[in-house]
């Protein structure tokens, strides 16, 4: 019996070549964008589980004190005294290691150099990371200060092969090291990514400040592993306190969350998890299983649409003795053979498109065929699809009365399914404005952000790590770049002005009080010409200046950490800060250095020149960029010939703090047109139901002088109607789901009127344009034929 059903499903499969074709084609792109979102959410799903043993690895948060025992904030990074702390403390935790920034660090192989990500860490980072040595020791790989661990890529770079064991390297034209361990590429869905890794011994040989004990200097990255037995919610109650053991007046706490929640569930409020990108990923899971459902409706519209050819054929079966299973089987294998057929044009699709799908979202993923999840994953879509698309058009079809089909009298059964199907439109089109109005909304609040006041002068500034001799010859460097021509001004920064990279507490200052102190401001330190070089707005006072020799020992406030303060008169007043005597010489306007969509922390920027990391310089507009980029690029490494120049435009740095953002735009909008896409083609298959049904009171209607704006009219209100239905529904509903997506933004743009009527309109539009061509080729055809119909 199967075997004939098959052969039956295959004749008329081939028999209405452009019905399947349609069918195949539309539940091939369901299925082909289904497959990529939930790649996507895989992907994202993964992040931060290459550890042993993930569920014990946890990372060390800080939680900040707030009025009336609340908690402020919490951040990522913490003192360099945790880790060790911890690890001789707590018998729970197994292994305990300091992680140091991804910076890119100059590397060498005796003739070449290249700039690759080095991090510090402790030898326990081995005991927490899975990472698979090709070469080397993993117990002994980080035991002296002068070993190092490359990834695969990185041996293959600076030598050619990955068989580098114990060959020499230079790191930062400092130091000798000896290549101890070869990794694998880690893979791109972590947080803590590297090309090459140092013990934590050798950065405190490098930079003596690191290795004081500094319990409220929050800098670096901490990751624990806990014995499988421990209890972290205990071993969370028992270190809250271990900060104020050290530092009377500390007004933070440590705690630890899973490190393979981090990156989804990254937003804290009171200390606790609220969410994150979780919530985004919901969002795309949402989508994926709303496009196959359009997908399989779509499906069902276009089977039933061809009813009429089938009917007499399951009418005679029955009369002959078919049962009504036998014909649910056979429908149902029909729908699996093309649900085949589909799955296997998807698997094509995404093979296509996969590439330009990472390239659009900046990442790096793939199929692996040879995974037995992804093929039981596969089979279980194209099951629950070819189950889902085909049971309707098999239990309606099956149901046919044999008397009545072969009398062409089907009236009661009809008016029911053309209800239901009229309910799939509906919801198929529902879908489609509440997406129509969502991409809208995303998109509308990306331009707002990227069109926010920054605060400075974004344009023209670039900036470049000051590696090597730029820190010591920074005045030859400036005094070559100013003569040049290239540039407007120069300043140093301890860190990007486009990223967030450090806070403070225990600042005190005239009417501070005891609480005042545990209040956390953001910091940066600079050097003269800060103001002029970045565009920044000073609202009161001057900028850091030669003129003035007490500058050295001056800073800056911003005009929310002036509110905070409570400063009536800021200019002139003396503040302890770092344990120093400062005098404000400015007040500045807030900008945007954190999230852009969150506001910013009360900020001080300090006078420094020790510790600087950055050169930040503002190019002469006079010139194209490129022409200037030249003459700095020449100049600079004449200066520190070692190393290579490194340039970034800080707008394009800022740009990818809406990087979460845009994805959510790029993706929305992408699925977003082939659900419509889908839609329409479900709509058509309706069109040509409806148009076949009434054949022939076309005929009869054009015989008596209906005209063809008439006729078009008559098979084209009922779509109407059931599109506005759908636009009535998802309106409230799209306007609740995005006025919640904006509430999680402190800065937001709104939804206007004009984006609904537009959506409504241009599903309006889409709907009768798609409706239309079956409308006017029923209309057009010729009388004659439709009264032969019968």
């Amino acid at each position: 019996m199967f075997k004939l059903n098959l052969t039956i499903a295959l004749r008329n499969l081939w028999k209405n070549k452009t019905s399947s074709m349609i069918n195949v084609s539309g539940l091939a792109i369901g299925l082909a964008s289904c497959m990529l979102l939930l790649l996507y959410v895989s992907y994202e799903w993964s992040f931060n589980k290459q550890t042993k043993d993930d569920k014990n690895v946890y990372q060390v948060m800080i939680n900040f004190d707030g009025p009336a025992g609340s908690i402020s904030g919490t951040g990522t990074s913490t003192p360099n005294t945790i880790a060790p702390a911890l690890k001789e403390t707590y018998p729970a935790v197994k292994a305990a290691s300091r992680i140091g920034d991804a910076d890119t660090r100059l590397i060498a192989n005796g003739r070449n150099s290249f700039k690759k990500i080095g991090r510090f860490a402790d030898a326990d980072i081995l005991k927490i990371f899975d990472y698979t040595f090709i070469a080397g020791d993993e117990a002994t790989a980080l035991n002296a200060p002068n070993n190092i661990v490359v990834t695969a890529s990185t041996a293959k770079l600076l030598f050619g092969t990955t068989d580098v064991l114990n060959r020499s390297v230079r790191f930062e034209d400092r130091v000798n090291l000896k290549i101890t361990g070869v990794i694998r590429d880690l893979p791109d869905n972590t947080s803590i990514k590297l090309d090459y890794l140092m013990p934590w011994t050798l950065f405190e040989n490098l930079y003596e400040w690191t290795k004081r004990p500094m319990w409220t200097n929050n800098n670096w990255t901490t990751l624990v592993r806990l014995n499988p037995d421990a209890n972290a919610e205990m071993l969370n109650a028992s270190i809250k306190g271990m900060i104020k053991k050290h530092v009377a007046d500390a007004t933070s706490s440590p705690m630890i969350f899973p490190f393979s929640r981090v990156h989804l569930y990254g937003t804290f409020t009171e200390g606790k998890s609220t969410g994150g990108e979780i919530e985004q990923l919901r969002l795309f899971m949402g989508l994926a299983i709303g496009i196959l459902l359009i997908a399989c409706i779509n499906f069902m519209n276009m089977a039933t649409a061809k009813s009429e050819k089938r009917a007499k054929e399951v009418g005679i079966k029955k009369t002959i003795g078919a049962t009504r299973a036998s014909l649910i089987s056979q429908f149902l294998i029909e729908s699996l053979v093309l649900t085949l057929c589909s799955a296997v044009m998807a698997i094509v699709l995404v093979e296509v498109f996969l590439p330009l799908f990472n390239n659009l979202l900046g990442i790096k993923m793939n199929i692996v065929y040879a995974n037995p999840y992804l093929w039981m994953s596969l089979i279980g879509i194209v099951l629950f699809t070819g189950v889902v698309a085909g049971s309707y058009p098999a239990f309606y079809l099956s149901s046919f009365n044999p008397l009545q089909v072969l009398r062409k009298r089907r009236s009661g059964r009809g008016m029911w399914s053309v209800s239901l199907r009229q309910v799939l439109v509906v919801v198929q089109f529902t879908f489609a404005v509440i997406l129509i109005i969502s991409t809208t909304v995303i998109y509308r609040q990306i331009q707002y952000l990227k069109n926010i006041p920054l605060g400075y002068d974004v344009n023209q500034l670039v900036e470049l790590p000051q590696d090597g001799q730029l820190e010591a010859k920074f005045e030859l460097l400036k005094e070559r770049l100013m003569k040049s021509g290239a540039i407007q001004g120069i300043c140093q920064l301890s860190g990007s002005m486009a990223d967030y990279n450090s806070n403070f507490w225990g600042m005190e200052w005239p009417g501070s009080t005891e609480t005042d102190r545990h209040m956390v401001f953001s910091q940066l330190a600079t050097t003269y010409d800060f103001a002029k070089t970045t565009g920044l707005k000073l609202v009161e006072g001057r900028d850091f200046s030669r003129q003035f020799s007490s500058d050295t020992s001056a800073m800056m406030l911003s005009v929310s950490a002036v509110k905070v303060m409570n400063l009536v008169h800021p200019i002139g007043k003396i503040v302890k800060y770092q344990g120093d005597l400062r005098r404000v010489v400015g007040v500045f306007q807030d900008f945007i250095w954190g999230a852009p969509y969150r506001k910013q922390d009360p900020m001080v920027v300090a006078f420094r020149k020790e510790g600087t990391g950055y050169v930040t310089l503002r190019l002469n507009p006079a010139n194209t960029p490129s022409a200037n980029l030249a003459v700095v690029e020449r100049i600079v490494k004449d200066i520190n010939p070692a190393y290579p120049v490194e340039f970034k435009f800080v707008d394009e740095l800022y740009g990818q703090k809406l990087k979460s953002q845009k994805i959510l735009g790029l993706l929305s909008n992408i699925f977003g047109g082939l659900a419509i896409f889908i839609s329409c083609l479900g709509l058509f298959g309706l069109a040509a139901y409806s148009a076949e049904q009434r054949t022939k009171e076309i005929g009869v209607r054009k015989v008596l002088g209906a005209s063809v704006a008439n006729l078009m009219q008559l098979l084209s209100l009922g779509f109407l109607k059931m599109v506005v239905l759908a636009i009535v529904i998802a309106i409230p509903v799209a306007n609740y789901m995005m006025n919640s997506w904006l509430k999680k933004f402190d800065f937001h743009t709104g939804i206007s009127w004009m984006i609904i009527v537009m959506a409504a309109i241009g599903t309006i539009a889409i709907a009768l344009l798609t409706v239309s061509y079956q409308a006017y080729k029923a209309a057009k055809a010729n009388p004659v034929d439709a009264l032969k119909y019968e």
